[in-house]
């Protein structure tokens, strides 16, 4: 039976700005590792528009199915089929290196524990100067950008007491960690950021 291709609506409200940015972030770079490529809209939609990079996709493997729907209605060939991912689990995680990470509207449906496993995980799949990009709201100082943001953490928060909107500090700090050094904090719309961070020994 074949599967129905899941849509999000936020991922083509969002697709163009974000590929704005990725394709300045990521033009030096060639192999690509998406941790949690929920429906699999951006990572068709990125790796069409940019044919230069190789995608990797991966997800818990309840949204594979969902994943490779896009995948198969795609002539797209620099993209990978999901792998199994749950970023709490160390042998999850893959055992070569990319120059490039990506990761959008996670952070803040990881309970704080798998943020902080997800970031104890990045040196471990990075080359020299890797670039992260992370994108979704953030707090800063402790404080809601906005009313929607502020919002939408109450709705978050209703639907599991560990998800949240991240504060900035909390995450740059985990980054920091993992020799991490941030490169660029881009405003994005609808009150989204993306956070860049670059491996420091590649700096």
């Amino acid at each position: 039976m074949k599967q129905n291709k899941p849509f999000a609506e936020s991922c083509e409200q969002n697709k163009d700005a974000i590929l704005a940015i990725l394709k300045d972030e990521f033009a030096g770079c060639h192999s690509i590792f998406e941790i949690g490529s929920g429906t699999g809209q951006h990572a068709v939609y990125f790796a069409e528009q940019m044919p230069w990079l190789n995608w990797q996709t991966s997800e818990v493997s309840q949204h594979h199915a969902g994943i490779q729907a896009w995948l198969d209605g795609s002539q797209c060939k620099n993209i990978s089929a999901p792998i199994e991912l749950d970023v709490t689990q160390p042998d999850h995680w893959p055992k070569q290196h990319y120059d490039g990470i990506f990761s959008a509207n996670t952070a803040h449906i990881m309970s704080w524990s798998a943020v902080k496993a997800m970031f104890n995980s990045l040196p471990g799949i990075m080359k020299p100067g890797t670039i992260f990009c992370l994108y979704g709201p953030f707090n800063y100082d402790g404080q809601f950008t906005s009313e929607s943001n502020a919002r939408f953490d109450m709705w978050l928060k209703s639907q599991s007491p560990e998800h949240g909107i991240r504060d900035f500090e909390a995450l740059n700090k985990l980054a920091e960690q993992a020799d991490l050094r941030l490169k660029a904090d881009h405003e994005m719309p609808a009150n989204n950021r993306i956070l860049v961070w670059q491996q420091k020994s590649g700096a």
